[in-house]
C-alpha cells in the first residue's frame, strides 16, 4: 500500500471510449495539509477554501477542462451540467453533460464513485452512490437520463470507482437487511463477523440491469488502503473524486 505523495498527481485513467477522458483521484499530488493531506476538492470538510479550489485546480489540470461539483445529499436527483460552473449549488447526487469540454466530477470518501459514458452519443454523467442513495436509485436515474439525450444503454460504458468495501462496511443486522431487500445482492459480514453492506456490490448489480454491458472497476478498499480518503476510517478528513469529460466532439452521424 503506498504512502500518498504531495508532490506527485496520482489518477487512475479509465477507457470510457473514445473522446472521453475519466479517472478516479487519490490522495496524491495535492497542496492541503493534515488531515485532508493532500488532494482533498471538498469545500465543506473544514479544510481551508483556497487549498481545496487549487487542489480542484489540480485535478482539472490532468482532465483538461475545469470540473464542476455539485452539493450531495446521499439522494437520487440528476443535474444538468451545459457549462462549467465553479460552484454548483444545486442539491443532486448525479451529473450529466452533453457539452464537449465541460467536466463533470463525484467527490467521495468510502462512498462508490461512478462514471458513464456513452462516447457515440457524447453523453457522460458522474453518480455519488453511498447506502441511501444506493437504495434510492441514483445510479439508474443517471442512466435514465443518459437516455433521454440519446445514449443508447448498451453502448453506455462504466467505471466503478475506490470505495468501502463488504468486509469494512459495517452496518445494524436491520440495516443490512433493510438495503438487501431494496438492491438484493449488497448483504454482507465484515472480516470480524458482523453484519455489512457491499455497496459497490449493489451498484454493479443495478448497472446490469439496466443494460449496461461495459463495466470495469478498481479493485481498492478506501478504509483499508491509506491512498483514499475514508470517513469511516479516519472522521475528519479530505474527498477524493471520480471526474470525467467529453474532450472532444465524440457524436456521430447516421
Amino acid at each position: 500500500m503506498a504512502i500518498p505523495r504531495p508532490d506527485r498527481l496520482d489518477v487512475i485513467e479509465v477507457d470510457l471510449g473514445d473522446g472521453v477522458r475519466g479517472g478516479f483521484s487519490d490522495r496524491s499530488g495535492g497542496v492541503s495539509i493534515a488531515p485532508h493531506d493532500y488532494l482533498n476538492l471538498g469545500y465543506h470538510v473544514g479544510d481551508d477554501w483556497d487549498r481545496a479550489h487549487a487542489n480542484r485546480g489540480i485535478l482539472g489540470g490532468w482532465l483538461g477542462v475545469p470540473v464542476t461539483f455539485t452539493s450531495q445529499v446521499h439522494g437520487a436527483a440528476v443535474a444538468e451540467v451545459a457549462h462549467h460552473r465553479p460552484s454548483m449549488k444545486r442539491k443532486a447526487d448525479a451529473l450529466v453533460t452533453t457539452a464537449p469540454g465541460v467536466g463533470i466530477g463525484v467527490m467521495v470518501a468510502d462512498c462508490v464513485p461512478v462514471l458513464l459514458a456513452d462516447a457515440a452519443a457524447g453523453v457522460v454523467a458522474t453518480a455519488h452512490a453511498g447506502r441511501p442513495g444506493l437504495v434510492a436509485g441514483v445510479v439508474p436515474n443517471a442512466i435514465a437520463a443518459m437516455v433521454e439525450r440519446g445514449a443508447r444503454r448498451e453502448a453506455i460504458r462504466a467505471a466503478v470507482g475506490p470505495s468501502i468495501c463488504g468486509r469494512c462496511y459495517e452496518v445494524p443486522e436491520q440495516m443490512r437487511d433493510d438495503v438487501e431487500r431494496a438492491v438484493p445482492g449488497t448483504a454482507g459480514t465484515t472480516s470480524w463477523g458482523t453484519a455489512s453492506i457491499d455497496i459497490a456490490a449493489g451498484v454493479l448489480g443495478q448497472l446490469a440491469a439496466a443494460g449496461v454491458q461495459h463495466v470495469s472497476r478498481v479493485e481498492a478498499c478506501t478504509y483499508e488502503d491509506e491512498r483514499y480518503f475514508s470517513y469511516r476510517r479516519d472522521g475528519v478528513t479530505g474527498r477524493f473524486a471520480g471526474v470525467v469529460a467529453l474532450v472532444e466532439e465524440a457524436r456521430t452521424d447516421g
